[in-house]
């Protein structure tokens, strides 16, 4: 099979960083499906992007499609031809859809009868025809976060596309798409010249010729690249560069040739909190922090240079200088917020819009105090955590308000604004802390707080913005969640569910509603909220592999109290591995079924027992619901459930001997009231009628 390589590269100003990764991949397996679809057979596809071009090289690519045998079958027999034996227009029509004549026309038998079917040889189509094709597709479904247009061009990109390399082996497959016409050359890092162009003549010389003009355009390499270089640079140096790796995928899309180098700072600005420094670094100037070997910060750091290694020196400086500026910035809000105590700050809240219809910030901060009241109280927490639990949620919102973040230059520091500033204000542990931790979690496995009075203050705020977002009718739809309220929501059931918080969700939703009474339509119902909440308690059980119909069998039974909720959930999932989990799930389904229309209410009872299997069944459950009493209150499902597998042999003994639908009336119902009482007994734990077997296990 004769194949040949297939490079194309798009040359491009200046793509932002976080715009590349994306665009990359897609470019990358656009041509992937496509050549595919296209029966087009290759070897490898391999990614290049650097902030000035994305491109793809694919090696031994076929350089034209293998004809293909088509067998096409057309209309009936009978609709194909006339009485008279001639073809009918649908039969002639099918044949030059095909291509092809009456004399190569043959029947075939299918489900729906005998019909007419032709069969042909398709010729395949050149490759860099079908080439030519795909590369202004190429160019429509890159996608970027936002486009531009330029010199009138209805053509929207990132940034402008300034030249197209596309080669076929040696050749320069030759197009024009509006008005960017392809060549053989692409341009080298411009801290050379702005013009150095670089001629292409074959494939093989890509990556080569590139290098020799100060691009890597193998990202992976690049990559490797600047670890290493780092590495030599700080060997047997008495610091540390604090490693990011988010950081360093970024810088890895800043640069085309990278050159670590190390500055300073005045040391005048390590009295600053440590992540106003580090944001400043890395945030800000994609620069990495370099601490002492102690883990103490310093006033050098480290930023990768895409310029040219000659002019370090001057590069350097002018780094330094671009820091001095941020951090003399940082150091003045700092002193200034710093002036005022900590709590002078709330009232300005009243300035801040939460939300049109829920009003200020201040308006919030009094209905996250409200919350954590009604939390402190439900949980009967000793009155110094209530107080110290208050005295957070009163002051969790003010850094909003300081210059710090009102000024938009470090936005992402909310909470640890307000945990340094509280702590210079004379605020005492954990009030501090738990300022910052009311923020947690911020994302997917992010850790929660570590003190109740943040843990308590956490639910508070974010029971707030679901109850009262959800309330005004902005429930999520999508991907559209502006007040992101499903990880607010995940977070309050995490923190309910991982700090054990003993709190009826229900209850803690009702309450938020009332608080917010005057916010929401006049007797709103919280229905909506509660289902919502049951969704993210739903993505909880999940994300902690628990399996749907254990999920469903849990949260039939009650799924308000969600740690009690995960400890049934984590006890059935482990049983339902083990043998005995079918005969437990049986016994339950046997009992369940033959009460399922049983309503009555008819009181067990004993004097009209007539079995000795009846009675057993009877005895052994006063003696099992005492057992599982003592344990249900110590949480201890795995023992009940392994209690409930015991009582399942007496269950079928006395189905086996015992026939309850008996024409007796009120013996009949006897029964029924006695199984009703030992299926109460086992939705203490689940609802076991709601688990699913595999065929093969049954």
């Amino acid at each position: 099979m004769n194949t040949k390589d297939f490079l194309f590269e798009i040359g491009v100003e200046e793509i932002p960083a976080a715009y590349i990764g994306n665009a990359g991949e897609k470019l990358k397996s656009f041509f992937a499906e496509n050549l595919v679809n296209l029966l087009l057979k290759f070897e490898t596809i391999k990614l290049y992007t650097t902030p000035r071009r994305l491109a793809v090289k694919i090696t031994n690519l076929q350089i034209k499609q293998e004809d293909q045998l088509i067998e096409k079958t057309g209309p009936a027999v009978n609709m194909a031809y006339d009485e008279a034996g001639h073809l009918t227009r649908s039969a002639q029509g099918f044949l030059r859809n095909s291509g092809a004549a009456e004399k190569d026309i043959f029947t075939i038998k299918t489900a729906k009868g005998e019909k007419i079917a032709v069969k042909y040889t398709q010729q395949g189509s050149d490759t860099e025809e079908l080439l030519k094709n795909l590369i202004p597709k190429a160019l429509k479904i890159i996608p970027f976060p936002k486009t531009m247009k330029w010199k009138n061009r209805d053509l929207a990109f990132a940034r402008p596309i300034r030249w197209l390399l596309i080669l076929w082996e040696t050749k320069t497959i030759e197009m024009e798409y509006k008005n960017l016409k392809s060549g053989n050359y692409t341009y080298g890092n411009r801290f050379l010249s702005l013009e150095n162009k670089i001629i292409i003549d074959q494939i093989s010389d890509y990556e080569n010729k590139l290098e020799a003009f100060c691009v890597i355009p193998d990202r992976i390499k690049r990559k490797a690249i600047i670890q290493d270089k780092i590495g030599k640079l700080i060997n047997g140096e008495e610091f540390q560069v604090n490693f990011d790796n988010a950081l360093l995928e970024t810088v890895t899309d800043l640069v085309e040739y990278p050159e670590p180098v190390i500055a300073q700072f005045d040391p005048l600005y390590l009295s600053l909190p440590e992540k106003i420094i580090t944001s400043t670094l890395s945030e800000h100037q994609k620069y990495f922090s370099i601490s002492d070997l102690n883990g103490n910060i310093t006033n050098k750091f480290l930023f990768v240079s895409n310029g040219d290694p000659q002019f370090t020196d001057l590069i350097k400086l002018g780094n330094e200088k671009v820091v001095k500026a941020r951090l003399e910035d940082a150091d003045f809000f700092y002193k200034e917020d710093i002036k005022i105590p900590f709590e002078k700050y709330v009232p300005k809240l009243q300035q801040v819009t939460f939300q049109e219809k829920l009003g200020s910030v201040l308006e919030k901060t009094e209905r996250i105090v409200k919350n954590a009241d009604f939390l402190c109280d439900s949980l009967k927490l000793p009155e110094f955590v209530k107080d110290k639990t208050l005295r957070t949620a009163y002051l969790c919102k003010a850094d909003l308000v300081t210059l710090m973040l009102g000024e938009k230059e470090f936005t992402k520091l909310q909470g640890y604004i307000g945990w340094k500033y509280a702590e210079k204000s004379g605020e005492k542990q954990p009030v501090p802390q738990a300022i910052y931790e009311h923020y947690l979690p911020r994302w997917q496995n992010d850790r929660l707080p570590e003190t109740m009075e943040g843990s308590i203050t956490a639910i508070a705020d974010k029971i707030d913005t679901v109850c009262g977002i959800i309330g005004i009718g902005m429930m999520p739809t999508g991907s559209k969640d502006p007040y992101a309220l499903r990880r607010a929501a995940n977070g309050i059931v995490q923190i309910i569910a991982e700090k054990k918080i003993n709190i009826s969700i229900n209850e803690l939703i009702h309450n938020a509603c009332n608080i917010l009474k005057s916010k929401l339509p006049q007797n709103y119902d919280c229905s909506p909220i509660i289902d919502f909440m049951k969704q993210r308690i739903n993505w909880y059980l999940q994300e902690k592999n628990i399996e749907y119909d254990v999920i469903d069998s849990v949260m039939h039974v009650d799924h308000t109290y969600i740690p009690d909720l995960w400890s049934r959930a984590r006890a059935l999932q482990k049983l339902k591995k083990s043998s005995d989990f079918i005969n437990l799930v049986t016994g339950f389904k046997r009992v369940s079924n033959i009460i399922e229309n049983f309503q009555e209410s008819f009181p067990f009872k004993k004097n009209m027992i007539q079995h000795n299997s009846e009675k057993d069944l009877y005895d052994k459950y006063l003696i099992l619901q005492e057992q599982i009493g003592k344990f249900l209150d110590k949480k201890e499902y795995s023992t009940v459930l392994q209690l409930l597998i015991e009582y399942g042999t007496t269950i079928d003994k006395f189905f086996d001997d015992v026939l309850v639908n008996v024409e007796e009336d009120e013996l009949r119902k006897n029964r029924y009231s006695l199984l009703l009482m030992i299926r109460n007994l086992f939705l203490k734990v689940a609802d076991l009628s709601k688990i699913v077997f595999e065929r093969n296990r049954v």
